[in-house]
């Protein structure tokens, strides 16, 4: 009984008598003037359905009080972008036209009839009813009172599910709207993959300069050197921090422009921080670098710190040879190194696969591994 009784205690049950209740209005009126044609009342609905802003207007009313405080309504707020979205509005007028219609009159007629129900049980006649004529009054028809009422409960609850119902079949999303939809979410998820390795390129890049600058100082022994190694973590630790702040930016803003993002061009703040670490960075620009679109520009440059701080980490204060060129079509980026004992494989770790996908995602390819006696990080991004 309690189940039953639940919906109406359920401000979705009301609100949607209410969606149901406003095409009432319309039907009252046509009624009062052409009271021979009722039907001719969904004739104008058909080319009201046809106007691609009303299924916009639609959508928006159907997601309030149909399925008000639900995250997914499956109920689209879109204007109707092909026939086929004009042909449904026109059938979900109609429907709701139906359906409230049977909704709206239920409400008028059920307590009126319980009244004429009441009125009989205490000898009244009832002959104004159109519905029900009782010329002969007795206290029984008390016991038949509360039955229109409870018709009426199980209409507004049954014709509000099937409204809902029918809202998601004939104003649910287009063929195309979950299309849309679709990318919009695979957007979202490359985004928080990049914000990802955005964090681990560079605050990785940060802490393993930090270790490595820390464990040359106290090897050292050489208040000269250390105060060098303290700049230099300094140094690093802060152009961290500027990164983590443009990657929280991202998560903070969604509207935020990716060119806020370190390119290329400030290639030379890594071949810094890498030869302040300890490494012999022979490096060698040739071509416009700045001349290079910004979401290559920006991945190169993370495949670039991924690169140093895999030399750091695994190699340490070793002769590295920085090689870019922008050529023709295409960004040429390699990172050699000797190739030393802890090294004997192609690398699997998530940077070096990072830097594989950040490549393919742009078209390109990178290779990483041994290569004539040296690690080798090379990759190849088409600039179109």
């Amino acid at each position: 009984m309690a189940r039953l009784l639940r919906p109406l205690i359920r401000g979705t049950t009301y609100t949607r008598l209410l969606h149901l209740w406003t095409p009432v209005l319309l039907v009252s009126v046509w009624m009062y003037v052409f009271p021979s044609q009722p039907w001719g009342v969904a004739l104008p609905l058909i080319p009201l359905g046809l106007i691609p802003a009303v299924r916009l207007g639609e959508g928006v009313q159907a997601q309030l009080l149909l399925t008000p405080g639900e995250k997914d309504s499956g109920i689209s707020v879109q204007p109707s972008a092909t026939w086929r979205d004009r042909s449904r509005t026109v059938l979900w007028l109609e429907a709701r036209m139906a359906l409230g219609t049977v909704a709206g009159f239920s409400t008028i007629w059920g307590p009126m009839l319980t009244y004429d129900l009441i009125a009989a049980s205490l000898g009244h006649t009832v002959t104004d009813n159109p519905l029900l004529t009782i010329s002969q009054p007795h206290w029984a028809y008390g016991l038949l009172a509360p039955l229109p009422l409870v018709v009426m409960y199980a209409l507004v609850v049954g014709v509000g599910e099937l409204i809902t119902a029918v809202a998601r079949r004939l104003l649910g999303p287009s063929p195309a709207e979950r299309v849309a939809a679709l990318e919009e979410r695979t957007e979202r998820l490359l985004e928080r993959t990049r914000i990802a390795r955005e964090l681990h390129d560079s605050i990785g890049h940060a802490l393993t300069v930090a270790v490595v600058q820390a464990g040359a100082a106290r090897a050292a022994g050489d208040p000269g050197f250390t105060d060098r190694a303290l700049a230099a973590i300094e140094d690093t630790g802060r152009a961290a921090l500027e990164d983590l702040e443009r990657v929280l930016g991202v998560l903070r803003e969604s509207e935020r422009p990716a060119s806020s993002r370190p390119t290329l061009v400030e290639a030379d703040r890594l071949l810094e921080s890498a030869r302040a670490s300890g490494a012999k960075v022979d490096a060698e620009v040739t071509g416009p670098v700045e001349t290079v679109p910004g979401p290559v520009s920006r991945e190169g440059y993370r495949i670039l710190q991924e690169s140093l701080t895999n030399v750091l980490r695994h190699a340490g204060s070793v002769p590295v040879r920085v090689r870019i060129a922008v050529d023709g079509g295409a960004l040429s980026l390699e990172v050699r190194n000797p190739l030393t004992v802890d090294i004997t494989g192609p690398g699997r770790g998530s940077g070096l696969r990072g830097i594989r996908e950040r490549a393919a995602l742009l078209g390109g390819s990178a290779r990483t591994g041994p290569d004539e006696g040296d690690w080798q990080v090379h990759a190849e991004l088409p600039l179109r």
